[in-house]
């Protein structure tokens, strides 16, 4: 029995996490909404939100600064950039915010749907066809049990590049020796749900593709380029690898409503680049 109690206990109302703050401001909940679906420069960003860009530049800075966005140097246009959004981040600050109200909210689900892709077609286009697209089309056929079908080309294919053939092999056991450079206008006809660009250069060429695919760019440089040899060129292969794993984790997880598995996102994380580099 409580009623001799002379005093009550005060309740305590936490502040809502930093990151819901940040997050939660209207103007940066839809920079983060573009950017989780496709790669941006600041000036498509301005004309999607339509805003200034001195406005968008700022909360750009502001997520910045929260790791919540990151940015890459063009390979196409040295003297632009491509924004990026951390999904992964973003996905472990949610539960961690969820899980601030209730414990039981940052689980899972367990009415969460778990269809299958069935038929779903994606292509991936790089310059040479010959590391980064090839290594997600493998990479896509694996994680999605080939229920995915995925393909691969380029603007200028060329032969392979051994450390995509080692790494794949070595560290994701995916054997590329069936894989052949192609030119994208092989596929020019061809009609697929999404076309993604993983090369700043052929994002400026890429050609319109019947059925108005879904088309978004991910940002990712050669790992290739600048490497006097393949030996010391390997490093940055395997970040390659790992954030592609990454993005099409979240990918599969849009095509089959599946949350990414965690352990693998957390892994490739922490494998994964952070990107400095000021636009």
């Amino acid at each position: 029995m409580c009623h001799g109690m002379s005093s009550a206990v005060a309740l305590v109302h936490p502040s809502p996490p930093e990151f819901l703050q940040l997050a939660g401001h209207p103007l940066r909940w839809r920079l983060l909404a573009e950017l989780a679906r496709s790669d941006r420069t600041v000036h498509e960003l301005t004309s999607l939100v339509g805003e200034a860009q001195n406005l968008v530049s700022y909360h750009l800075g502001k997520l910045r600064e929260a790791g919540l966005v990151s940015t890459r140097r063009s390979s196409a246009d040295g003297r632009d950039a491509y924004y990026t959004v951390d999904l992964t981040r973003i996905g472990e600050l949610l539960a961690a915010t969820a899980e601030g109200i209730h414990p039981g909210l940052g689980r899972a689900s367990p009415s969460r749907r778990s269809g299958e892709p069935e038929g779903v077609r994606v292509l991936f286009l790089c310059t040479g066809n010959s590391a980064r697209s090839q290594m997600a089309e493998a990479l896509v056929r694996d994680r999605s049990g080939g229920k995915v079908l995925a393909r691969s080309a380029g603007s200028h294919p060329k032969p392979l590049h051994p450390n995509a053939i080692r790494l794949m092999g070595e560290e994701y056991g995916l054997d590329l020796a069936d894989h052949h450079p192609k030119h994208l206008r092989v596929f020019a006809d061809q009609k697929f749900e999404w076309v993604i660009s993983l090369c700043d250069r052929v994002r400026e060429v890429c050609p319109e593709f019947p059925g108005h695919p879904e088309t978004i760019h991910w940002s990712i440089p050669d790992p290739a380029a600048g490497q006097v040899d393949d030996e010391a060129s390997y490093p940055a292969f395997r970040r390659t690898a790992a954030e592609l794993d990454t993005r099409i984790g979240f990918l599969l997880a849009v095509l089959t409503d599946r949350t990414p598995d965690e352990p693998a996102r957390r892994a490739n994380r922490e494998a994964s680049p952070r990107y400095q580099e000021e636009p």
